[in-house]
């Protein structure tokens, strides 16, 4: 037997860490160790909401199942029938969107051995014969635990469409050269998406990224400079619909948008960006609202006579994980400038119960580790850590994981 100490979820508001004894893999499995694993709002409305989660089998008190769908991590051994495909030893990552007809259940949310918040987990056969287990290459562990909300970005940007003129048929994906629109975008997948609009093979040739927050947008705009795209932030804090409408669409010079992203459940900015779609427009609900009937107004006038589309995407595939674990090998990506806390896996519970009111970007996850959430902007700057997030601007690095890896004690 393997044992493993994991977080998992009893009930709603009820996560503990346990230590479990994990069983002999079948042929068709593999056992790997997670390194680590970053933390979702998703994980906090599942944390929410228990055995109500469409994800979730319904008796958590007495099949409790293991947290955490953002990881990255080695495989240590390899069942027969994948042999010929994995190796011991190679590091991975895992789309736990499995897309399957037959139920809702996803690792992180539903299986008693695979989350992200264990030290040690048994991936079953349907994640590899759905090509769900991803090989990565990359320099970092925590550069794959990115690799998923990545793939939410990528899924959503190859979700847009537009017309190919003089046709009804479309071509997927933003509009190249087009004005884009991203409201709340400070947020850490806002902010995956403002990298991925800058460096992916389609541009638009104007971003407006909006929020009320402006410590966070200047921290964005910091973090994130361009030279082939016109990248504005704007804080729209106290400003009415209107008065946002009217100084957004003067950004464009009375034009629109082509391609627009809500990073945030709001009917009244749900609707705002309804008008504020060019002819062929295109509005992707980004978020998942929290209300099941969450609604807002839509022009059907406009989508008759200007084209204009909405799209919706929830997650992403296997195919956007593979694209995305590519981009963030090659260094196209900097996904560690979300990254503003970490912390041992005896810090997850709290943690993850607590993210709306720590704010900040992403929390990593450290699961052999055990020490308290640390916030990256208040670590003392003459402490061994202090002086590696000094030597990259404040930013998580290989060099700040090696140190966590090589330092914090054992969990």
């Amino acid at each position: 037997m393997v044992q493993s100490k994991a977080l998992r979820i009893h009930g709603k508001e009820d996560m503990r860490i346990d230590t479990i004894e994990l069983p002999e893999i079948k042929d068709d499995e593999i056992l790997a160790e997670v390194i680590s694993d970053s933390m979702c709002m998703s994980s906090w409305k599942l944390a929410k909401e228990g055995e109500d989660h469409k994800k979730t089998p319904s008796d958590l008190k007495n099949n409790p199942v293991m947290v955490g769908h953002e990881f990255s991590g080695k495989i240590l051994k390899v069942g027969k029938k994948w042999a010929d495909q994995y190796k011991e030893g190679e590091d991975f990552v895992v789309q736990p969107n499995l897309a399957r007809d037959d139920t809702p259940f996803v690792p992180g949310y539903s299986y008693p051995y695979i989350g992200g918040d264990a030290t040690k987990i048994i991936i079953p056969n349907e994640v590899m014969e759905l090509g769900c287990l991803i090989p990565f290459n990359g320099d970092s562990y925590y550069e794959g635990s990115l690799c998923e909300p990545v793939s939410c970005v990528i899924a959503a940007f190859d979700a847009q469409f537009h017309l190919i003129p003089h046709t009804y048929d479309h071509e997927m994906g933003i509009k190249d050269g087009g004005n884009m629109l991203i409201v709340g975008g400070s947020g850490p997948m806002g902010l995956l998406a403002i990298d991925y609009a800058l460096h992916a093979d389609k541009k638009p040739s104007k971003l407006i990224i909006t929020d009320i927050d402006q410590q966070k947008l200047d921290r964005a705009e910091q973090l994130y400079p361009s030279n082939d795209v016109d990248v504005k932030f704007i804080n729209t804090k106290g400003l009415s619909i209107e008065e946002q409408e009217k100084l957004l669409r003067a950004e464009t010079n009375g034009k629109g948008f082509d391609d627009l992203f809500l990073m945030i459940s709001v009917a009244p900015l749900a609707e705002m960006a309804g008008r504020l779609l060019n002819s062929d427009g295109c509005l992707n609900q980004f978020a998942g609202p929290v209300s099941k009937d969450f609604s807002a107004k839509l022009n059907f006038y406009d989508i008759h006579y200007n084209f204009t589309h909405v799209v919706g995407t929830s997650g992403g595939n296997a195919k956007n994980e593979a694209k995305a674990a590519k981009l963030i090998a090659e260094h196209r990506l900097d996904v560690a400038k979300v990254i503003t806390h970490v912390l041992g896996l005896d810090a997850a519970a709290e943690t993850t119960l607590s993210q709306p009111e720590i704010g900040g970007g992403k929390k990593l996850v450290y699961t052999h580790k055990k020490f308290n959430r640390i916030e990256l902007a208040k670590v003392d700057p003459q402490s061994e850590l202090g002086k590696i997030l000094a030597k990259h601007n404040g930013v998580w690095s290989h060099e700040a994981e090696s140190w966590i890896l090589n330092n914090m004690p054992d969990i």
